[in-house]
């Protein structure tokens, strides 16, 4: 029997030193390691971020992605409260696309600089900013780019169309007389009327009480009733302390409000409106005179815009269309 070595604990392989060879190996090892696991990382974060990039049409290839459909349909439900479909969207995107790609053809291109301006522009109609529109449109998960990519193709589009086919799409007055016929208003006047007026304001101090409009509005009231004409009223009011304006002329083809055209149809050359309550006091308008204008009346200017938009969308929609067979658009 050949006698058993005692092993030295010093000596065993666990403890042995590791040379600067063998260390080698294991750092290369560990390095790889590192390496697979930052490439599986991005894998993974481009995986995530691949279904907001991805394409979903292709028009003259120019891409429209997943992320500029989704945008679009949260501004549609932002400024109609309506869920627009999906189709839609992509096909009103594919239009944009077309729509700029021919104004550039005919040289009716905006720079980045003019559409930021009509933005802001935008934005003053709607009282706001230009930064308070963008916070708001992110607020409901909208890209400002979306609108600002609608106001380009729609301005592009307007001018465009309205340039290449304006004979088209002039109206004349047998075109109008035609349309009022066929909605059976032929019979009502398309004679506008100016009116020619003063406004006169009583003043009433800020934070005044109730008592004081009421007394003010008494006033008013009795100046009413004298009132028999501008030339004479209208002294008479400034003697009292009132306020008289410089003179207005409103036109009734410029009115939207029918009822307070019926007010100012009801109210005699010479005398005044009722008063009025507003913050700056009470206030009345003197109607200095009534004359035909050669503008169209309400019903008139309505049936003209109505027409005119309707001949524009059939234009549009015939220009669209070829563009559209001519182009290379492709679905994904």
């Amino acid at each position: 029997m050949i006698p058993q070595m005692a092993m030295n604990p010093a000596m065993t392989p666990m403890a042995r030193p590791v040379t600067r060879s063998q260390a080698q190996p294991a750092a290369a090892w560990r390095r790889l390691i590192v390496v697979a696991a930052a490439a599986t990382v991005m894998v993974m974060a481009a995986s995530v971020s691949a279904p907001a990039q991805t394409v979903v049409a292709l028009v003259n290839g120019e891409p429209i992605t997943a992320l500029d459909v989704e945008s679009r349909m949260k501004f549609t439900l932002l400024t109609t409260q309506k869920q627009a479909a999906r189709s839609d969207v992509i096909n009103d995107l594919i239009d944009e696309k077309l729509k700029v790609r021919e104004g550039k053809r005919w040289g009716m291109e905006f720079t980045d600089a003019e559409v930021e301006t009509m933005y802001a522009s935008m934005a003053s109609r709607m009282r706001q900013t230009a930064d308070q529109l963008t916070q708001n449109l992110q607020k409901g998960g909208v890209n400002p780019q979306t609108l600002k990519s609608k106001i380009r193709a729609d301005t592009v589009w307007q001018q465009l169309v309205r340039g290449r086919y304006q004979p088209s799409l002039q109206l004349n007055e047998k075109d109008v007389e035609q349309a009022l016929q066929a909605k059976n208003q032929s019979g009502q006047s398309t004679t506008a009327t100016e009116y020619i007026m003063r406004p006169i304001l009583i003043l009433v101090p800020p934070g005044s009480q109730p008592a004081t409009f009421e007394a003010k509005r008494k006033e008013a009231e009795a100046l009413r009733t004298r009132f028999k004409s501008c030339e004479e009223g209208l002294p008479a009011a400034r003697a009292m302390g009132a306020v008289v304006r410089d003179q207005v002329i409103r036109n009734s083809g410029d009115l939207n409000n029918p009822e307070l055209q019926k007010v100012l149809d009801s109210v005699p050359v010479g005398q005044l409106t009722a008063p009025e309550v507003t913050r700056h006091g009470v206030e009345m308008w003197a109607i200095c005179g009534k004359q035909d204008s050669k503008a169209d009346a309400p019903i008139k200017k309505q049936t003209r815009d109505a027409l005119a938009a309707e001949r524009f969308e059939q234009q549009s929609k015939t220009y669209l269309q070829r563009l559209r067979r001519e182009a290379l658009i492709e679905r994904k």
